[in-house]
């Protein structure tokens, strides 16, 4: 007996390598589409004003302090790094971004090819969660672009992957890390918060190995690591980085939209329209009742699939009572609606289909998560993309002299190089009304303050397309000589004041 183990233990270990070896070719085909999508068709009118956070911090700006941005900063701080390496580019941005959602995709797949018990299943359980995460429609539109959405993608997979490692080590430095991973994810964005709280739970009560009170400290201390930018901020104007972090999502998000409910309603409901959205929760659900009453897993296994679970419900708690919420939020809870579907896959693939071939199911599922892409992409084929913005920034350029005064949206700002005025790095301020004191503290430009320096002929160039309820109220084409279009975007030039 002793014998047969021994021989049969080589094997093991090739197949065991030969799985991750496909697992990792299906991780780099997703990585190549991600990538080509990313450098072509990839944009969001959004991702203007975080890259051009990143290009003013590296002109020596800060935020909060210098430049309105209200969000956590760390993945401003990181692109603004990985500019200054490959250029000031929304492709280099783009590939980063890419990275990391090819690696959230494979760290969710190799978790189920660790930790699925039943081994037959193990290698296309892990495509078909990594399939779940690299051919999310959202995590695709939103997680290729320059905003924070695919780093905090893979922080807090990476997170929950060093939780279920922190549990079973006596080493507290796992913890730590765990808190690192879920603290540089909040510290991108807030939206990521709702992670650490469950990790931190988890690690406490489910620790079978060291002092949970010593891993409870240093997960603290790890989560406080990526906040440091922030408190040294604070200590320098902590009315700015108040406002920027909590008033401003709190009080201001919704100023002067009267359909937020309305949107969020739309958003909360989405899933019923969408192939995608359905095939994950019912396959979810179906892997939890699985879990909770037939599959036979020991204890410890179990735990760390109700972790994503509770991952995943914690975050789409968040998410949901964000308001306005949207859409593409939810694209961090593609992982963690993934884990505990394959689950659901796999006890439905062995008893409906032939359990010797699970990869059945898993093409099945598949090719609902592809064509549920391929519409998405098919559906925003005709929107905006950065070939059209180049246009634009063009023609920004060669009608505004360097040095001359622009009103435009962020993204041609980042596109020209031009430094926005001040008060007007963050579009979304100008609704704001604040008192003057408090505007100027915070370098935000009221709107009624841009019409009138609009009427008095103070910009040379106009190319605030996302502002149209602004620019359409002062009948530009009155004001200016000039016009330009791409698609329905407008660049106005020549004030018609000087004749």
């Amino acid at each position: 007996m002793s014998e047969t183990t021994a021989a049969d233990a080589p094997a093991a270990v090739r197949r065991e390598r030969g799985e991750l070896l496909w697992l990792c070719g299906a991780a780099a085909l997703l990585f190549a589409g991600l990538l080509v999508y990313s450098q072509t068709l990839a944009f969001a009118w959004d991702e203007g004003f975080h890259l051009l956070a990143a290009q003013l911090i590296n002109a020596g700006k800060r935020p909060y302090l210098d430049f309105c941005f209200p969000q956590t900063p760390l993945n401003a701080y990181l692109n603004a790094g990985w500019m200054r390496i490959f250029g000031e580019t929304w492709r280099a941005t783009h590939v980063l971004a890419t990275l990391w959602v090819a690696g959230a995709a494979f760290l969710a797949g190799e978790f189920v090819l660790a930790r699925l018990p039943a081994p037959r299943w193990r290698l296309a359980g892990a495509v078909a969660a990594a399939a779940a995460v690299g051919l999310n429609s959202q995590v695709v539109l939103f997680g290729t672009i320059g905003q924070a959405y695919g780093f905090c993608l893979f922080l807090t997979v990476a997170a929950f992957r060093l939780a279920v490692v922190a549990v079973e080590r006596r080493a507290a430095l796992w913890a730590a890390a765990t808190g690192l991973m879920a603290g540089a994810a909040a510290a991108s964005s807030l939206l990521t918060a709702a992670a650490g709280p469950v990790l931190l739970v988890w690690i406490v009560l489910r620790n079978r190995a060291g002092n949970r009170w010593i891993k409870l400290a240093a997960f603290l201390a790890g989560g406080a690591i990526p906040f440091v930018s922030v408190i040294r901020l604070y200590a320098l104007g902590p009315r700015q980085v108040l406002f920027n972090i909590v008033q401003y999502q709190t009080l201001y998000r919704r100023v002067k939209w009267e359909g937020a409910t309305g949107q969020d309603i739309s958003v909360l409901t989405g899933w019923i329209d969408s192939a995608q959205g359905l095939a994950l929760i019912l396959l979810a659900a179906t892997g939890v009742w699985f879990l909770a009453r037939k599959s036979g897993w020991d204890g410890a296994r179990r735990a760390e699939f109700y972790l994503a679970l509770w991952l995943g419900l914690a975050l789409t708690a968040e998410l949901g009572l964000a308001h306005p919420t949207f859409e593409r939020y939810f694209l961090l809870v593609a992982p963690f609606a993934a884990i505990p579907a394959v689950a659901g896959l796999y006890w439905i693939g062995s008893r409906v289909g032939d359990p010797e071939r699970p990869m059945r199911p898993a093409l099945i599922l598949i090719i609902v998560l592809a064509l549920g892409l391929w519409r998405a992409i098919y559906d925003d084929f005709d929107s905006y993309s950065w070939k059209d913005c180049e246009k634009i920034a063009e023609q920004v350029d060669a009608v505004t002299p360097r040095g001359g005064t622009l009103w435009a949206d962020e993204l041609f700002y980042f596109l020209t190089r031009r430094p926005p005025p001040d008060g007007m790095e963050f579009s979304y301020a100008h609704e704001l009304d604040l008192p003057a004191d408090q505007a100027a503290l915070l370098h935000i430009l009221p709107v009624t303050e841009i019409h009138r320096r609009v009427r008095a002929g103070a910009y040379q160039t106009v190319a605030a397309c996302y502002e149209s309820d602004a620019t359409d109220k002062l009948n530009l084409p009155q004001l200016y000589l000039q016009r330009f279009e791409v698609k329905d975007c407008p660049v106005y030039w020549e004030w018609a004041g000087k004749r």
